[in-house]
């Protein structure tokens, strides 16, 4: 599978680390997650801000598509938001950053690991994967309103 561009750089330098330089890269990547909240003055397409089972905090994710169909994404984590739903959080707005709705759902969920590392994986699988599937979710509630209009 080839990955956008954005992604694809991420997961060739996660991969290339060995495992403790790959957690504080995760760290670093999750210091970087303010950068991605909603700012003051912003319009988007759609928000959607809930607190999901699967995650400790709320978590707001903000679409803003813009005129070639390019989907951008601010997302809002609450103050008890885990470091690698945090590291997730930047990883993803900046890999994913651009993509059309067609090529955002068309990003498969087998790149994971490779960031952030089997183990970690295994440890928290609900995590890792949250994000992604709110950021597809909220993109196809999107087209589905478009279509209706």
């Amino acid at each position: 599978m080839s990955y956008p561009k954005k992604l694809a750089d991420i997961i060739t330098l996660m991969q290339g680390l060995p495992e403790i330089e790959r957690r504080e890269m995760l760290v670093a990547y999750a210091d970087q997650a303010k950068k991605y909240e909603p700012r003051e003055g912003e319009i988007f397409d759609l928000e959607d801000i809930r607190k999901d089972e699967e995650c400790t905090d709320s978590v707001g994710v903000f679409l803003k598509v813009d005129e070639a169909g390019g989907c951008h994404f601010r997302i809002k984590l609450g103050p008890q938001v885990q470091t690698l739903t945090r590291a997730m959080t930047s990883i993803l707005c900046k890999g994913l950053s651009g993509l059309t709705l067609e090529e955002l759902q068309a990003v498969p969920q087998d790149f994971v690991p490779k960031i952030v590392g089997a183990e970690l994986v295994r440890i928290r699988s609900h995590t890792v994967y949250y994000l992604l599937t709110r950021m597809k979710t909220a993109a196809a509630v999107w087209k589905k309103r478009q279509s209706r209009e």
